[in-house]
């Protein structure tokens, strides 16, 4: 069995109290815990992507929403159990080194950071665009690097200054996206007075070629849409390490993850479909939720969502600094990275790993302004469908940890997995079934996002098992 990476509280580590290398503290509290669990899983991509899989697939993307939310739900699930029984900041990563071993444990945390340092670079450069809108005098690349510089600072001071940041980056969305939700239910329901009852309402679902107007295939072709911007909901699992009840904080996320998805995806999308038939041009032209907004007559609607969008986009920014970082600890900890990724300063921060996670996401930042079509694109395809790795794996860790903490430590499984292993047995067919439905599509880069991530995951798996080999020999 591999050595997990510790966690120590003030004072607890191996050095003297508040030493630099001392590792992570407990700075989290409950209140940043559950605002980061129940904000995490409200992307940006909700926002932005979702027009495409309205496009796509008519009022049937609740199908694709509901498919990948479940799938979502099972995967935590799992996640929720290895990590209730064995709270660290390696997560996933830390699993499966145990669980499938150190190439496994390896490979997934590097695509992890890979794929965490890729999108610092697509928030970075999607909210300097909103500010260059309303702040013209500063282009967009001074707008890029001040994001970054503000946010490094941030997850630099100490961990809880990320927490407070986090806090109220996705208490706003929370809020934006629960009143988006009642406002236009009232309108869907006829009960909100000056909208338009013949555009609004259940019909929608129905009215416009029916529910499936491109068939029951572009159900799947939704879920190809959509399955990304769920990437965020382990995000809880990693920060527990740092609060004060790392158990309590897994659990409760864990046993949440169903309510949050159906609220905040399923229900906010549900709105969008039936205040608008999903073949509105207005859909295309301004968005779903700006087109939504614009149909109740809120002024300024585009403004007012570019506002939530930025929110959404800065609270991405720092949760993948956050989250890039740690994995990169993580690794430093287990003998997968440079040691000095493992030392932390007096506040408990991992300051070489924060800024080696910056500076491969400022490199990505300027590939993606010199180099848009070529370089950045590669990055981009080649880090998209990191998260159905991920979830694959914690899938097989799940099935090899049960069986060893039912046998080490069983009063440690207070999160257990529904009908295991079945369920945990179909959730993987039903990723891999995705991948492969990924390899027919074309029309939407999926082959080719799936080939180069196999490629780049080739690369590092290959380096892992050197590695291995290397330190077996010594050994």
């Amino acid at each position: 069995m591999t050595s997990q990476p510790t966690l120590t509280k003030a004072g607890n580590g191996p050095g003297e109290p508040g030493e630099p290398g001392s590792g992570l503290q407990a700075g989290l509290k409950n209140r940043h815990l559950s605002m980061i669990a129940i904000g995490g899983v409200i992307g940006a991509g909700l926002f932005v992507g979702s027009s495409s899989g309205i496009a796509t697939a008519g009022p049937g993307i609740l199908l694709s929403y509901a498919l990948v939310g479940t799938l979502v739900v099972f995967v935590m699930r799992m996640l929720g159990e290895m990590s209730a029984a064995n709270p660290t900041s390696g997560s996933f990563s830390a699993h499966a080194d145990r669980a499938l071993g150190p190439w496994a444990g390896f490979s997934i945390g590097w695509l992890y950071w890979f794929f965490w340092v890729v999108v610092l670079a697509v928030e970075a450069t999607a909210g300097a665009k909103i500010l260059e809108g309303w702040i013209p005098a500063v282009p967009q690349w001074g707008w890029a690097l001040i994001v970054m510089v503000v946010l490094t600072a941030t997850n630099l001071a100490s961990v809880g200054s990320y927490g407070e940041f986090e806090f109220w980056f996705a208490g706003i969305k929370v809020v934006a996206i629960a009143a988006f939700i009642v406002v236009g239910g009232l309108a869907v329901f006829g009960v909100l007075p000056g909208v338009d009852s013949d555009q609004a309402g259940l019909s929608n679902l129905t009215a416009h070629g029916g529910f499936l107007p491109h068939g029951p295939g572009a159900i799947l072709t939704g879920v190809l849409l959509v399955v990304f911007s769920f990437m965020g909901s382990e995000i809880p699992t990693l920060a527990a390490g740092e609060s004060e009840d790392p158990q309590r904080a897994v659990t409760k996320a864990t046993n949440s993850i169903i309510w949050r998805i159906a609220v905040f995806y399923l229900g906010s999308i549900f709105v969008v479909v039936t205040l608008l038939p999903w073949d509105s041009q207005s859909i295309v032209d301004l968005g779903s939720y700006v087109a939504a907004l614009d149909s109740l007559g809120i002024p300024n609607a585009g403004e007012v969502m570019n506002f939530i969008v930025l929110t959404s986009v800065l609270s991405c920014l720092n949760s993948g600094l956050y989250t890039a970082s740690r994995m990169a600890f993580s690794l430093g900890q287990r003998g997968d990275a440079p040691k000095a990724f493992a030392r932390t300063t007096r506040r408990g921060v991992p300051q070489t790993a924060i800024l080696s996670s910056v500076v491969f996401g400022f490199v990505a930042v300027f590939f993606n302004y010199k180099f848009p079509d070529t370089v950045f694109l590669f990055l981009l395809n080649s880090s998209g469908a990191v998260a159905l790795f991920v979830w694959l794996v914690i899938c097989f860790s799940q099935l090899r940890l049960r069986k060893i903490i039912q046998a080490e430590a069983p009063e440690k499984l207070v999160v257990r997995m529904w009908l295991y292993p079945y369920l945990t047995w179909i959730t993987a067919a039903v990723i891999v079934f995705v991948l492969g439905y990924m390899l027919t599509d074309t029309e939407h880069d999926g082959r080719t996002t799936v080939l180069l991530t196999l490629l780049v995951a080739a690369v590092v798996l290959v380096i892992a098992v050197v590695k291995q080999r290397v330190v077996a020999r010594r050994s």
